[in-house]
């Protein structure tokens, strides 16, 4: 039975926030009544900040905010604000950075903060027990010792606050002198740091926890040199066999607690498996191997069937828990695999997953990993035992899907969707990604401007640079597979939108938040890749890559002006900045650009001649366009001709494919 609405919460589209919607806590969303109570109280905020997915979210959730006594402090000593870090990552940027000044130690979800009433932080942590454990002191205790403070010790309070929001200030970046030439140091350095980290026999970077890390992978998988490259290719493959990946249905969970990939946080991600299909569809590309193909294929067949909603847009995520456990929905008894597969796919189960080794999953389950190679006659009855155990956990209860669309994130898989498209000529898939590009602009994009999320109709909140620059690189992915003048129009809108609401002039690079966002204590302008990719690498990319195909100077000042304002952070250590290399790479070397114009048939088997090359960007204009731009706007003809530039030196058009064979 549902519990009653007793907070502000139930007004809001997050599932993550309607979850709390029936605590005895008096939660307040982050907006401005919460904030004005605050200040016209005199009362600290304890804001909590989460994520519908996030397993210790729910433990804390379940030993403190359902109960009424926890909830009693803390609707009597404090403003209780909850925040969804999915819909606000302004927020989550700001709070997790002031988290680690405050206690030297990174973040994490659940984040709890206690702020002053102007929104600065004075006290924080992640989880809290109810109860003391684990070192930690119990949540009400928390609580008073909090309040005590906060009325008695105000001076010192405020003292440390000024000095917060200057360090949070000295974490942008200024403008710099001029810097005479870009050069390719920062690359050369990135390459050796990863090769300093790379974990040679189970792949990835440093020890558990493991992450994806999917930015840098696509870094050593663009490097000439093929030691560098077989990195990317090693770790990409052992995930591919771990339990990280769901090797009954597809998609890959967001992290391995160890450093074998073996063992995941199975919550999965929107944001990751988007890059990691289309990573899969390179490594394909690259080796040929068969390992790739059907991650490809399980991974953007997960998506199809449980990430899509009948409108298009695609949905953020899948938790960890079900039925108040995490990961009962994936591991199994081997009882249970034998009594639903003959005993030859039982064997056989059991020796390419694991299942014939000591339980793998808190000593009493197991959790399917590649444990063993197959042999090609093998494969026909690994599948048939596959599809058994799949059907037989479709019955299970399911864990939580976390239905909001994401603008950004939606922008990830689009532009992995519509890649692998492209390696594997596969129409279903490009139609996905048509379709949910589609539903991002009929529903998020109202006069000129962008929305970040999206659920039951309801669109709202201003959308980030993420959101932008993510979508505007799909844009440019979208129309090397199916040119749509929609496509087109829309890219530059956004290419404008970032340049008039996003970009510092005066010291280069792009906010977080546009001009005329809600002022916050901190105002967060980074370069650094995290889960998902730097706005402002992704930016500086698709802006440069816009700028050579439309011959707009603009969009290629501007991602110059972003590469020169973190050119000394680059220099400086780049490790974790994969997005700006790849930007400062078509700085020094810019793609090639390839315009194809002529019959919508013949072109097919151009496109397909062409390939995918990372450094190539090629679109395909059938005869018919109209309203193209100059730089576009190429003869029609009954054959096919191609216009090539590459770097700053356009070629002659030619009709001969096997000229363009490279």
């Amino acid at each position: 039975m549902s519990l009653p609405l007793t907070n502000r919460l139930s007004a809001e589209t997050s599932p993550y926030l309607l979850q709390h919607a029936g605590n005895p806590v008096q939660w307040q969303p982050w907006d401005q009544q919460s904030l004005a109570l605050a200040r016209r109280e005199n009362r600290p905020i304890l804001l909590s900040i989460g994520y519908s997915a996030c397993h210790w979210c729910h433990v804390m959730a379940h030993e403190s905010f359902e109960d009424p006594e926890v909830a009693a402090v803390m609707n009597r000593l404090f403003v209780n604000i909850k925040v969804d870090r999915e819909e606000r990552p302004d927020l989550d940027q700001i709070y997790q950075t002031a988290h680690q000044m405050l206690t030297q130690r990174s973040g994490g979800w659940p984040l709890t903060l206690f702020l002053a009433p102007d929104g600065t932080p004075f006290f924080g942590g992640t989880y809290f027990p109810r109860e003391p454990r684990y070192g930690l002191p119990g949540f009400a205790d928390l609580c008073q010792r909090v309040a005590e403070a906060f009325n008695n010790r105000r001076s010192d309070i405020e003292t440390q606050n000024a000095e917060l929001r200057r360090g949070l200030a000295g974490t942008v970046p200024g403008a710099t002198a001029a810097t005479a030439e870009f050069d390719p140091a920062p690359l050369v350095a990135a390459e050796e740091m990863l090769t300093g980290s790379f974990d040679s026999r189970h792949g990835g970077f440093g020890g558990a926890p493991k992450f994806p890390h999917p930015t840098d992978l696509a870094f050593l998988l663009r490097r000439s040199d093929p030691g560098l490259r077989q990195m990317a290719l090693t770790t990409l493959k052992r995930m591919s066999e771990g339990g990280i990946y769901d090797q009954i249905g597809g998609g890959f969970c967001r992290y391995s607690v160890d450093e074998r990939w073996e063992i995941p946080h199975f919550e999965k991600m929107l944001y990751d498996n988007g890059p990691l299909l289309s990573l899969s569809a390179d490594a394909w590309v690259e080796t040929g191997e068969r390992i790739y193909a059907r991650v490809a294929e399980e991974t953007a067949t997960w998506v199809l069937r449980e990430m899509q909603s009948a409108e298009g847009g695609y949905y953020s995520s899948l938790d960890a828990d079900s039925e108040g456990e995490e990961g009962k929905y994936y591991v199994w008894d081997r009882s249970e695999v034998d009594s639903l597969l003959t005993a030859q796919e039982s064997a056989l189960a059991a020796r390419r997953w694991g299942f014939d080794g000591p339980p793998n999953f808190e000593n009493r389950h197991w959790h399917a990993k590649v444990a063993d190679d197959l042999a090609a006659e093998e494969i026909p009855l690994l599948e048939s035992a596959r599809q058994k155990l799949f059907a037989a956990r479709e019955k299970r209860i399911r864990p939580g899907r976390d239905d909001k669309v994401l603008t950004s994130w939606n922008a990830l898989m689009i532009e992995g969707m519509v890649h692998a498209a492209r390696v594997f000529a596969r129409d279903d898939w490009l139609r996905s990604a048509q379709r949910a590009m589609d539903f991002v602009r009929g529903t998020l994009w109202h006069d000129k401007r962008l929305l970040a999320t999206a659920r039951d109709g309801r669109a709202h909140l201003d959308a980030y640079l993420d959101d932008h620059a993510f979508l505007l690189a799909a844009l440019l992915e979208l129309m090397q597979s199916e040119f749509r003048g929609e496509d087109l129009a829309f890219a530059v809108e956004l290419a404008d939108t970032l340049l008039a609401r996003f970009e510092d002039r005066a010291a280069g690079g792009f906010f977080f938040t546009a001009h005329d966002h809600e002022t916050l204590i901190h105002r967060p302008k980074s370069g650094h890749d995290n889960a998902t990719p730097s706005g402002n690498g992704i930016a500086a990319f698709a802006l440069q890559r816009l700028g050579h195909l439309l011959g707009e100077g603009r969009y290629l000042a501007a991602a110059e002006r972003t590469l020169r304002l973190f050119w000394p952070q680059l220099c400086r250590s780049p490790a974790g900045f994969g997005s700006l290399l790849r930007a400062l790479e078509e700085a020094l070397t810019p793609p090639d650009i390839v315009i194809l114009r002529g019959p919508v048939a013949r072109m097919a088997q151009w496109q397909r001649k062409l390939g995918t090359a990372p450094r190539r960007l090629v679109v395909a204009l059938p005869n018919g366009i109209a309203g193209l731009p100059e730089g576009l706007a190429k003869p029609e003809s009954d054959q096919v001709n191609a216009w090539v530039c590459r770097g700053v030196t356009c070629m002659a058009p030619t009709a001969n494919l096997d000229e363009l064979i490279y």
